[in-house]
């Protein structure tokens, strides 16, 4: 995972986001709509390309939801590389005084992020934007194991529910599930609902996501 960032690296501020093809495509704009948002100097999105989207990004192997592709359960290992291999490299790469990592991403990168929440603290926040909390299991897990990043934000288009296919049509009400979860544990936690359907704007609700984090994390900090 070599990033491209997004920013000024040695930022008080990193913004991992795993990204695709697409997602790359689109990153100059969603760091522009972020500065539009935000307004701030001290942040960095380092856009990290995954290899294979439908094995990297997903805890545990699942049956095609669409289409004919499998998932598979290499989340683990790609936490790993971001934990043990990722920011080490930025650190000692961009030595800063004091730098807070924050994890988001869109779609299954969203889910990820979300995924990565209840298993580590070393995220100071997880932006997970229209993430496929349709996954199978996801649900369940969530209610049954405890969240470790201190702040989350979530969102979905109003029309992603709206889906044809039976499985996907469920990620309204998991998120709905997932909000009230993290509501109730008392995390600091946003659900937005975005005008459109999973493919409308993912830069601009990135860039919502991230804001807000930054908002929530350097209120907190000016507090300290």
């Amino acid at each position: 995972m070599k990033p491209a960032f997004f920013g000024t690296p040695s930022a008080r501020y990193m913004l991992l986001q795993p990204v695709d093809e697409h997602d790359r495509e689109v990153m100059e704009r969603e760091a522009a709509a972020l500065r539009e948002l935000d307004g701030g100097t001290d942040w960095c999105i380092a856009a990290l390309p995954v290899e294979d989207w439908f094995r990297d990004l997903t805890p545990w192997e699942a049956a095609p939801v669409f289409g004919n592709r499998a998932f598979g359960d290499g989340a683990a290992r790609t936490l790993r590389e971001l934990t043990d291999r990722v920011i080490p490299r930025i650190d000692a790469a961009f030595p800063a005084a004091e730098r807070d990592y924050l994890l988001g991403g869109y779609s299954l990168a969203g889910f990820f992020s979300l995924w990565a929440a209840y298993q580590t603290d070393r995220f100071a926040g997880v932006a997970a934007v229209s993430p496929s909390v349709w996954y199978p299991g996801w649900t369940a897990y969530a209610e049954e194991h405890n969240i470790h990043t201190p702040r989350v934000y979530l969102s979905l288009g109003d029309r992603e529910e709206k889906a044809r296919n039976p499985v996907m049509a469920t990620v309204g009400n998991a998120i709905r599930t997932q909000h009230q979860l993290l509501s109730e544990a008392g995390i600091p936690c946003r659900l937005d609902w975005n005008p459109g359907n999973h493919f409308a704007c993912s830069d601009r609700r990135m860039a919502r996501g991230f804001a807000w984090l930054l908002a929530e994390l350097r209120a907190k900090n000016e507090e300290a």
